[in-house]
């Protein structure tokens, strides 16, 4: 059985949350992040990111603690308020192709600990650190873990009748998305809630693997101090056929030493090869991979083998690795080698074209993207994915919602 609590939210006033609520800190280019910072006062890019300017040249400590204090700063303006009792809350995402709801409710550490939240994901060990000690400094959290629960009929014609009530927030951003909050606050709706949740047996993390890890981190250092909020994290809950999956393409600076024909020829022991010329061509299924090379796309068709693979083994990011990044190319360590980035599926593959055709890369590859089925296999077998596998919607936005701890 899964647990889920309400908490006692903090959260923008309503009049200035379209001004407050920004996308994650990393989307934002240099120029993008500076002129938010310029221009708009409440943006809570002020808070999670103070002294701007001047961020290389001061201690993770004293950042941290300038976080906490303009954080303090955005509620003794009014910016923030609180709720007076704990809540659970029911929002909406809506982008021009794509409608996501799920719940916003404290997770819990020993489900968590348990394995009823399940992984699929490997962690960094240092950017948990990290991520617990600003935990700690600033004693808040705004990014949610989301979190994939199974289809639930009962769960669907709640959120499709609570739909039709008010909502507490209802607003627009500037890359075109709807944005719309609803409240559960009476003590039927939250004793029906966290009893649907109790007949629920497995949970699994979509998005937020060093988050989670991070407040079970903090939890074992401080539990000690009895403190309860550390006993949860704030989590987005959402069925899992409403989460979109992206792929995660590659680009490589260099080719290791082959030549383009002898790479071709050791390309072909495992894959058959289509010369799709100009054709922006990327992968219809699984065990299918594009590649861009020399001013060609090419359609690499997998050679499956014959023996049984494992689930890991049949993962298509696994098996680029496993016959291309590392025997060819070299590529040992997916995370931290300088010669590989990462391009989310939902950009164009002209992305990965221009990026090649420039000249600072030599190949790109395109993968077909998981789904949630292979996620799921790979967590009940306590597989982990190769580093940057998916790229999972929908994408919370940074202070809307503020648990405290």
């Amino acid at each position: 059985m899964s647990k889920i609590i309400p908490f006692k939210a903090v959260r923008p006033t309503p009049d200035k949350v379209a001004l407050v609520t920004c996308r994650n800190y990393d989307d934002y280019s240099s120029a993008e992040l500076a002129a938010w910072l310029s221009f708009n006062p409440y943006s809570f890019l002020h808070v999670i990111h103070p002294a701007y300017m001047y961020s290389q040249k001061i201690t993770l400590d004293k950042r941290f603690k300038g976080v906490a204090h303009k954080y303090q700063d955005f509620k003794d303006d009014g910016i923030f308020m609180e709720e007076d009792q704990a809540a659970f809350f029911l929002y909406e995402i809506k982008t021009k192709s794509q409608s996501f709801t799920g719940i916003v409710a404290g997770t819990s550490i020993e489900d968590y600990k348990n394995n009823v939240i399940k992984k699929h994901e490997d962690t960094l060990q240092y950017r948990v650190e990290y991520f617990k000690d600003y935990l700690h400094q600033t004693g808040f959290n705004t990014e949610p873990v989301l979190i994939t629960y199974p289809d639930n009929e009962s769960l669907d014609a709640w959120i499709a009748e609570k739909k039709k009530s008010t909502p507490i927030y209802n607003y627009s951003t500037t890359n075109k998305e709807q944005h719309q909050l609803w409240k559960i606050e009476t003590e039927a709706e939250i004793h029906w809630l966290t009893q649907q949740f109790e007949n629920i047996q497995e949970l699994y993390i979509a998005d937020g693997h060093h988050r989670s890890a991070s407040a079970e981190l903090l939890y074992d250092e401080d539990k000690h101090l009895g403190n309860e909020k550390l006993n949860y994290f704030m989590s987005f809950l959402i069925a899992e056929s409403n989460v979109k999956i992206y792929e995660y393409n590659r680009i490589i600076r260099d080719l290791n030493g082959f030549s383009k024909e002898d790479f071709m020829t050791q390309l072909s022991e495992n894959f058959i090869i289509k010369d799709k010329e100009q054709e922006l061509w990327k992968p219809q299924s699984k065990f299918e991979f594009g590649m861009y090379l020399d001013g060609s796309f090419y359609a690499l068709f997998y050679k499956q083998e014959k023996s049984q693979p494992s689930i890991l083994e049949n993962l298509d990011a696994q098996i680029l690795y496993d016959k291309v990044l590392q025997p060819l190319l070299g590529i040992e360590d997916l995370r931290n080698d300088e010669r590989i980035e990462y391009i989310p599926g939902k950009q164009s593959i002209l992305t990965i074209k221009e990026l090649v055709d420039e000249g600072e890369f030599e190949v790109g590859f395109m993968l077909y993207p998981s789904d949630i089925s292979e996620i799921k296999a790979l967590a009940d077998n306590n597989l982990i994915m190769p580093p940057k596998s998916t790229y999972i919607e929908p994408k919370f936005r940074s202070g809307l919602m503020v648990y405290e701890l």
